[in-house]
């Protein structure tokens, strides 16, 4: 069973009971640590002979995100030493918080868009950075969504001091990292295309450092292979610097262009195209 916990501004999660992370980033870029971590082990696996973008990860990402930020936003952290912990079990994932509900409030309440405030300061600053868009509109969101995916609805449970929100999952879970570093042979022609497709559909949302994007691909960042392909995908205009006019910056990024979105959107084998 993968987790990841969070204790006060901090997070872990873990893929298996060998892999886990602390994460002691301020609250707001927690949420980008927790969902890089999150994507890290969902991103499928088995076949990249064709692309299509709404299959890309096994776990609900958009789903996921609102649950996170609710959890951080309405912890406890009186409760000191009590982390928020997020698990993959299966057939769902798990976010809990240290507190219960205020009192006053119940599940039924927060389904309806109803909120208490615990933490108005950190309330303040995600609604400033854009992370929430209004009190009491998240749960509800996540609800539409899962209707809209076509998942089993999430459940919201107090239990022992704490607050448990259990997204189902569509599908099992990929491959766990000891399984796939056992079957990861020497990178032929084609897995080398299968790892060109990969880097478009992890750029696909926002623009990545070549270290997020190793990150999230379970692949050593500065292995030969893996800086062969971004120099491919560059030398392609299929992705683009985001500061071009000084590629080893510290603070450079990759991003698609134009070229490389219609690529990706193809349904056909990405392959031909990506030599």
């Amino acid at each position: 069973m993968p987790g990841y916990s969070a204790g006060g501004s901090s997070a872990l999660i873990s893929q298996t009971s060998s892999d886990h992370r602390d994460i002691l980033d301020p609250l707001p870029k927690a949420v980008d640590e927790i969902m890089l971590f999150l994507k890290k082990h969902a991103m499928r696996g088995a076949d990249f002979s064709e692309i299509r973008r709404k299959d890309r990860w096994s776990i609900p990402i958009n789903i996921l995100r609102e649950v996170v930020i609710n959890a951080l936003v309405h912890a406890d952290y009186s409760h000191r030493g009590t982390p928020i912990r997020i698990a993959f079990f299966d057939d769902r994932i798990e976010v809990e918080n240290p507190g219960l509900l205020l009192p006053g409030l119940t599940v039924e309440d927060l389904k309806l868009g109803v909120s208490l405030i615990r933490n108005p300061v950190i309330a303040r600053v995600f609604r400033e950075l854009d992370l929430v868009e209004q009190w009491g509109s998240g749960v509800p969101a996540i609800y539409r969504q899962a209707q809209v995916e076509g998942l089993p609805e999430p459940t919201i449970e107090e239990l022992a001091g704490r607050l448990r929100f259990s997204v189902p999952l569509r599908d099992p879970l990929p491959l766990t990292r000891e399984q796939s570093r056992t079957s990861r042979p020497a990178q032929s022609g084609a897995q080398s295309g299968a790892q060109s497709a990969q880097i478009l559909l992890t750029l696909s949302d926002t623009p990545l450092s070549s270290h997020d994007i190793a990150q999230i691909l379970d692949l050593p960042s500065k292995s030969g292979a893996f800086k062969r392909s971004l120099k491919e995908l560059l030398d392609d205009a299929l992705i683009e610097y985001t500061i071009p006019d000084k590629p080893t910056s510290r603070l450079q990024q990759y991003r698609l262009t134009d070229h490389g979105r219609r690529i990706l959107a193809q349904q056909p084998s990405i392959h031909s195209t990506l030599g």
